[in-house]
């Protein structure tokens, strides 16, 4: 379509610049934002931001759980009519208002900042415990380049086998015992770790030097950390096609099962998968997208990004079937050995069946199917255990553990951005230039909390309870805001302003009812579930060699209640604290409705965030 000419307003950058709030100032014309170089570096910092560790442990697991290919068709319809308009309205926000997500929703409206905050609080939460996992990764890829591998087999004491290997499995052993050195339970906090924190401390080091100035740095680490990990994951996937068993594990990953639809709980985490795969409501989307120049196509952007995404997770799914698949075949073929079988045996059947009966745990010995595996235990456990059987074991265990740092570092960047760009965007704060250096030492001094003997256990109760419940709200907030006290009509009027055409009208009706609705529904189902069902971890019993489910003690409930509060508490925050101060000085009705308009389209690119005297952006007008 034709683009229509822009604003005469919007074609003179100086002129709206002089706004309410730069005129109280005093301030000279704005200087521009900081911009990408070109359009491949804002795509593998937005991708590589939403593509984390959860497309390679996560999206398997729900799709072996929940149905096979009934679960792939109940995702894509879910991101096609929540995922996708809710990623548009955070590109468009950003990219109109030109600032971090303080100042986005600060400008829609002044009772509306607390959104902002609470986004910035919920990043920092899950930078702590994220890099934690970078750590382990960091472990691990050292620990690779040996031959054979150290959890390939269980140690040995004089002549006799470690019992708690021997009940277990070497990989299990390995990570329990010797990574995590992990207690019995989330009370016994015992010693800190120092393989996990000097792996820690390297790790924050890593994320503090990718950036030292802002996008400028970190773009340059993501032309290797963004791609890189499609280079591993088609390289194990061919590997994976290859070996006996594949066919198995991936027919099974396809199997739908369409009766799970009618299953409130799948609906739930499907839901939930699609939120957090898109990385919604943290404030880093808008981040990226505000350094973008006004007139780029971010309806596009919102489309490819969520395709990509979509792909990575499929891509990721397929190759944690087929080397499962393998491995359980590999297991079965054990028993044969050690049985004695009927002539009338089917090796491939009963390979299925492991598949579909198994309720094995991840690291136990049974017969290796990623039921009940996710997380930690599909990456460090049963993951790791599938390479032992492969032939030049270090090295695809080198580059698997080489792909998880760097998906978690294009996320952790991500992350960092959600922190940083709305701490640099007030005019008058003087050290925006170095503020990273502060936020990652302390980082790294909370983080060493995770590092404990019982560190595990808390990641898990982060990784649980310290983003789910609040970033929810977050997007809740988010979505009424912009549909119904801003308006999906002006706001749509503000997108063709940007781009020069009109998006359809249904991204009005999806925003406003349908997106709002799914969002409150995914709201009330996960506070439900976490009234109805006892907060409970995964604990490992040492003298049992197993794992099992423990319900947290009442000093960790308060804890986990606290980090929900805290990541909340912005919200009423701000809406009292603009309320007092409207008191205090009264606005136009203008200001409350949150009219706002483009001040500054002259861009910079990749202007060094340090030279900024002040932040282009939106303010509301007087």
């Amino acid at each position: 379509m034709e683009k229509q000419p822009l604003p005469a307003d919007d074609d003179k950058p100086g002129e709206a610049g002089v706004d309410a709030q730069a005129a109280q100032q005093g301030d000279s014309e704005p200087v521009s934002r900081a911009g990408w170089n070109s359009k491949i570096e804002y795509f593998l910092a937005q991708v590589g931001f939403s593509v984390g560790l959860g497309n390679v442990w996560r999206f398997p697991y729900l799709c072996h759980q929940n149905g096979g290919g009934a679960f792939l068709l109940l995702y894509v319809l879910l991101m096609l009519v929540v995922g996708i308009p809710l990623f548009f309205l955070e590109l468009a926000a950003g990219q109109a208002i030109r600032q971090g997500s303080i100042g986005v929703w600060k400008s829609i409206s002044p009772r509306l900042a607390g959104i902002g905050y609470s986004s910035c609080v919920v990043c920092f939460f899950v930078a702590l415990y994220y890099n934690v996992i970078l750590a382990w990764s960091l472990y691990y890829f050292g620990n690779s380049f040996q031959s054979p591998l150290p959890w390939g087999n269980c140690p040995v004491q004089g002549n006799i086998t470690v019992k708690e290997c021997e009940k277990s499995s070497p990989t299990s052993y390995f990570w329990y015992r010797r990574a995590l050195d992990i207690t019995d339970s989330i009370d016994e906090v015992g010693s800190f770790n120092p393989y996990v924190v000097g792996c820690l401390f390297a790790a924050w080091t890593i994320v503090c030097l990718g950036m030292f100035k802002g996008i400028k740095s970190s773009v340059k680490v993501m032309y290797f950390s963004s791609i890189f990990p499609y280079v591993v994951l088609f390289c194990f996937l061919v590997r994976g096609l290859m070996l006996d068993g594949a066919s198995e594990g991936i027919a099974f990953m396809f199997y739908p099962k369409l009766e799970i639809w009618g299953d409130v709980q799948v609906w739930r985490q499907a839901a939930t998968q699609v939120f957090f795969a898109l990385g919604l409501g943290f404030g880093s989307i808008i981040a990226y997208s505000s350094y973008n120049p006004k007139n780029n196509n971010c309806h596009r952007d919102a489309f490819t990004v969520s395709l990509i995404n979509f792909l990575t997770s499929v891509l990721a799914t397929l190759v944690v079937f087929a080397v499962l698949g393998f491995r359980a075949k590999e297991k079965v073929m054990a028993c044969v050995v050690r049985c004695v079988l009927r002539t009338t045996f089917s090796l491939n059947r009963f390979v299925r069946m492991s598949f579909l009966s198994s309720k094995t745990k991840a690291g136990g010995s049974g017969s290796g199917s990623v039921q009940g595996v996710e997380g930690t235990g599909l990456a460090f456990i049963a993951f790791t255990e599938a390479m032992t059987l492969l032939p030049g074991s270090p090295f695809w265990s080198a580059i698997f553990f080489l792909m998880l740092l760097n998906l978690g570092l294009s996320t952790m960047f991500g992350t960092m951005e959600g922190i940083l760009a709305p701490l640099r965007d007030p005019p008058d704060f003087t050290l925006r230039s170095c503020i990273f250096v502060p936020v990652c030492i302390v980082g790294f001094l909370i983080g060493i909390i995770f590092s404990q003997r019982c560190g595990n256990y808390f990641v898990m109760m982060f990784d649980d309870y310290s983003a789910t419940l609040p970033l929810i709200i977050v997007v809740v907030f988010e979505t009424f805001s912009v549909s119904w006290l801003y308006g999906a009509d002006r706001f749509l009027d503000d997108i063709q302003g940007m781009l020069g055409w009109r998006p359809s009208v249904v991204y009005k009706y999806l925003w406003k009812y349908v997106c709002l609705l799914a969002m409150l529904g995914l709201l009330g189902a996960t506070t439900i579930r976490m009234f109805m069902e006892t907060p409970t971890y995964r604990a490992w019993n040492q003298e049992m060699a197993t794992d099992g489910l423990l319900p947290y003690p009442g000093w960790a409930l308060a804890v986990l209640s606290l980090l929900i509060v805290f990541a909340m508490l912005p919200v009423p925050v701000g809406l009292l604290h603009s309320v007092v101060q409207e008191r205090r000085k009264p606005t136009t009705r203008d200001t409350d409705a949150g009219h706002y308009s483009i001040v500054n389209t002259d861009e910079t690119p990749m202007a060094d965030m340090s030279e900024l005297n002040h932040p282009n952006g939106v303010a509301s007008v007087p």
